[in-house]
């Protein structure tokens, strides 16, 4: 170890980034030591998010707060990396004069020797912020999640250009990884102990079109299925109009995928679709949920919407929220517009009132908390493999319904012990609109 240097990582924004600080930490703890508490670190590493307001806000709040750890603590050196760094670069480094080391989205393989030259005294400042729309992060991680999950990231950047999104600017064009990569990676979380991996990328439903000519995600996800111990294999981030019938039949067929799908619709107005830059239109989007549901038993759908678009007039709110009544939607999130910098939407006429964002907002989520009470509640009497997350009171963990930290959990009893990560049988005894309550399903408990 280098002079025996901690090091403390707080990890901002999704789980995408969540994938570069766990990449992160798997090289610096060559060198340094890792530690959970920020307090006693030598070195405190911020990896921000930089995607809407409120998340830009999170990021610079963390930082200035570390920033404060130089005075009150251990602290000697305060690095920051992740997407606010590479969209804002040196404007951040010169608002916030605390920051020693600056890296970009593409960087991160400086940050050890970055370390070490500021630590040494060569340099005052570290700053690296260079644009790729060819690297991808790749390599060993220490995981963040519980050890019986894992993200794995299976494509990087994006070629959708909604109007009001910032990614492709931060992270560059869709490049997807190699498949033999991605398996390797799979096989090493799996070697682990991690029992379900959960796919993502800006777009998972285009996975391989760049490298193989088509969408290879149906492919991908029938030899990660082979993987001895992988138990659920789940999808998010997955575009409703390029869900092919091939993974619609891999999904129904293989066992080990979890029958549940995320596909960010974002809106139903065609008027609103278009003003997006969206790519489907509202009969594509309603086409392919039919679909989805007729060949896929038992699937359960989660989406995302946004409220308060630009020019998303009271007719567009009225068609959306009569969509969501008419569909009903396993999982919904309802996400104000943010006004981003850059971005075609923020410059264009017609804004909406935050006032009005806000009580649109409202309006959904009172309608999908209802839908969702009323679907749980189907669901008292059925049993359900459940992958167990720990124990409070009574033990808890989750269906292939719900992803973690996102859909709620499965509360039951049972007087024997245990393991985390384990899959056991519940049997439903009560519903509530995001969580439920159930027994263990067999003799001895």
């Amino acid at each position: 170890m280098k002079n025996n240097v901690k090091i403390g990582l707080i990890s901002l924004g999704c789980d995408k980034n969540r994938i570069d600080s766990e990449i992160i930490l798997s090289n610096i703890k060559i060198e340094y030591i890792i530690v959970d508490d920020p307090r006693e670190a030598d070195v405190i590493i911020v990896n921000t998010c930089g995607f809407i307001e409120n998340s830009k806000q999170e990021s610079i709040d963390t930082i200035l707060e570390m920033a404060e750890y130089k005075k009150k603590y251990k602290c000697k050196l305060l690095a920051a990396t992740g997407c606010l760094t590479q969209r804002y670069g040196k404007e951040l480094m010169d608002l916030i004069p605390e920051i020693d080391i600056l890296l970009g989205v593409n960087d991160y393989d400086k940050l050890s020797g970055a370390i070490e030259s500021c630590m040494n005294g060569n340099q005052n400042k570290f700053y690296s912020c260079t644009y790729s729309d060819v690297n991808i992060n790749e390599g060993n991680r220490v995981l963040t999640t519980d050890s019986h999950y894992a993200y794995i990231r299976i494509a990087e950047g994006c070629d959708n250009f909604c109007t009001y999104c910032i990614i492709p600017k931060i992270r560059g064009k869709y490049r997807s990884r190699h498949m033999e990569n991605i398996l390797r990676e799979a096989s090493d979380l799996a070697s682990l102990g991690v029992r379900e991996l959960i796919l993502i990328a800006q777009d998972t439903s285009i996975y391989g079109i760049d490298i193989y000519g088509k969408s290879m995600l149906h492919e991908l996800i029938k030899k990660l299925s082979l993987i001895d111990g992988i138990e659920w294999i789940r999808i998010l981030y997955c575009y409703p109009e390029q869900i092919t019938q091939e993974l619609i039949d891999e999904m129904a067929r293989n066992s080990k995928v979890c029958k549940y799908l995320d596909i960010p619709i974002q809106h139903i107005s065609d008027h609103v679709l278009k003003a997006m830059g969206r790519k489907g239109t509202r009969q594509d989007i309603i086409s392919n949920i039919h679909k989805l549901r007729q060949k896929i038993k038992n699937i359960v759908l989660r989406t995302s919407i946004i409220v308060g678009f630009p020019g998303e007039t009271q007719d567009d709110f009225d068609e959306l929220k009569e969509f969501i009544k008419d569909i009903k939607f396993d999982k919904l999130g309802v996400f104000k517009y943010s006004r981003e910098e850059g971005t075609p939407a923020a410059l264009m006429n017609s804004q909406i009132t935050e006032e009005i964002k806000e009580s649109r907002e409202e309006e959904l989520m009172s309608i999908q908390q209802q839908i969702s009470k009323d679907i749980n509640s189907e669901k008292v009497g059925k049993v359900y493999d459940v992958i167990v997350e720990g124990k409070d009171e009574e033990w808890y963990g989750r269906s292939y319904e719900m992803t973690p930290e996102v859909d709620g959990l499965i509360y039951f009893k049972c007087d024997k012990d245990l393991k985390i990560g384990e899959i056991v049988k519940v049997k439903i005894t009560h519903a509530f609109e995001y969580d439920l309550i159930g027994v263990v399903y067999y003799e001895s408990c």
